[in-house]
């Protein structure tokens, strides 16, 4: 098994991986060993075929993840082309990982953390969870992050956020609100709502899970009818492996059973 210095990596027998950012002394902030680490685990799922779903969370404290940490920021190279986008190490998608993601925020989350949040499927957080993107407070232009999150959440919102940096923290029931996640728990039942959902979905097969998730995300770089055109090929693909590994007669008596009660 593969050690890691900055996350940790489990896998369980329901088919759930879950990554955890384990830095909590620098309140899980990510440095370039964290990204590289994130990189090869998004390809590692990927490959693994046993995985069908997976759990992204952050060690206990303060903050799920407040972005770079600054002390260890490396300069930029001297020829500037060579210089790469956190994102390219942090994002599953940008990773080519179709695995459906949920995603469990505590705490801060700001910053180069919603490289994270913005690639996810599902995102829930714990009441007490709050939002911010400190860029403009320290003079530094706001682009990547918050074009990531114009996917997510209404324009407005995505300008306020980004415009007021520090002097605003967005809280749990404004993130509902305005599409950063979808579910509030409490904080002691968010590591556990997040997995239940996680296995929810990796009980189904993996190729339609992987299929649509590449689909709905691929569509968003094309237009309609090109994207509708592409999500054809994917049904005329996935369809044909994912359908036979469903036993229906069972989910319609689990339905029947369902109705009846």
């Amino acid at each position: 098994m593969q050690a890691y210095q900055t996350v940790l990596f489990e896998q369980g027998q329901d088919h759930v991986a879950t990554l955890t950012l384990n830095r909590p002394e620098q309140m899980n902030s990510f440095n370039m060993r964290m990204m590289e680490e994130i990189k090869s685990i998004w390809h590692r799922i990927q490959a693994d075929d046993s995985i069908h779903a997976v759990v992204l969370r952050a060690s206990e404290g303060r903050a799920f993840c407040p972005g770079v940490d600054v002390r260890e920021h490396r300069p930029p190279p001297n020829n500037v082309w060579l210089q790469q986008d956190p994102g390219y190490y942090l994002c599953p998608k940008l990773n080519e990982c179709w695995k459906p993601v949920v995603t469990a925020v505590h705490g801060m989350c700001a910053g180069g953390a919603f490289y994270l949040i913005n690639e996810s499927d599902i995102v829930i957080c714990s009441e007490d969870a709050t939002f911010f993107d400190p860029h403009v407070t320290y003079g530094m232009t706001s682009a990547l992050e918050p074009t990531g999150m114009t996917y997510r959440q209404p324009l407005g919102e995505v300008l306020r956020m980004a415009l007021l940096g520090n002097d605003e923290r967005v809280g749990a029931a404004t993130a509902l609100r305005t599409g950063i996640v979808s579910e509030i728990t409490s904080r002691e039942a968010l590591w556990g709502r997040a997995h239940e959902l996680a296995a929810k979905i990796a009980a189904k097969p993996s190729v339609a899970t992987q299929g649509t998730v590449r689909a709905i995300w691929e569509s968003l770089d094309v237009p309609r009818t090109v994207a509708q055109r592409t999500g054809l090929k994917y049904c005329q693909i996935g369809n044909a492996i994912g359908i036979p590994q469903v036993d229906r007669s069972t989910l319609m008596r689990a339905a029947k059973e369902f109705v009846t009660r």
